[in-house]
């Protein structure tokens, strides 16, 4: 394997594990607990700043059942069984068991990454989505339905076109605020803090996309 191939797989490890986890919806904490590995060192492995080694491999595969394989890259074992999730105009997608289908649209060779996410609709209001913090930045853009994106002590229903950024050190969290259909979005996501560079200005005379509706 040449040295170049080694360097693109070692730069996807750290966001493979952050999915694994997420996924499952585990802390950093939660691992740590779990594993003996202190969360600082979680951390860095997820976002880039310390390549993991073999033995946090190891006890990582064992605590998320997955293979070596599937954090490296070098299997396309799934880390979960896929089932169908219908987006708006009855198009399937492939998701996990909670429903959430998730679609990388970038490959993960370090600085920023892009996925596009579905999450199906509510059968019943939903409770206030669960947070997590970690090491990134963060851009949001929803494409279609009400998503609740729950920062911190805010509550805010992004309709389509709104967008949101933060610092995902704030405790964040996101869920269908709509029982009518799923809601897709986007997310870039800068691991080591990368955010979007704009290098056009507004355009003069029209408004941003406007106040937040407080969740109900």
């Amino acid at each position: 394997m040449a040295g170049d191939d080694v360097t693109r797989m070692l730069a996807a490890v750290g966001p493979r594990l952050r999915g694994v986890r997420e996924r499952r919806g585990l802390t950093l904490a939660d691992v740590s607990r779990a594993t003996g590995i202190s969360t600082s060192t979680l951390s860095r492995a997820e976002t880039g700043r310390r390549k993991p080694t073999l033995e946090v491999l190891l006890r990582l595969a064992k605590e998320f059942a997955v293979s070596l394989d599937e954090l490296a890259g070098t299997a396309p074992a799934p880390a979960a069984a896929p089932v169908p999730a219908a987006g708006p105009r009855g198009t399937a997608r492939h998701g996990f068991g909670d429903g959430k289908a998730v679609l990388p649209l970038t490959r993960y060779v370090g600085g920023l990454h892009a996925h596009k996410h579905v999450l199906p609709a509510a059968e019943r209001p939903p409770g206030r989505p669960r947070q997590v913090s970690h090491e990134g930045y963060e851009w949001l853009c929803v494409l279609y339905g009400r998503l609740w994106l729950a920062l911190g002590d805010q509550d805010l229903v992004l309709a389509a076109g709104d967008a949101a950024e933060f610092d995902t050190r704030v405790p964040h969290g996101v869920a269908n605020a709509g029982s009518d259909g799923p809601v897709e979005y986007l997310i870039m996501f800068g691991p080591q803090g990368e955010r979007l560079r704009p290098r056009t200005p507004p355009a003069a005379g029209r408004r941003g996309t406007g106040d937040r509706k407080a969740a109900e």
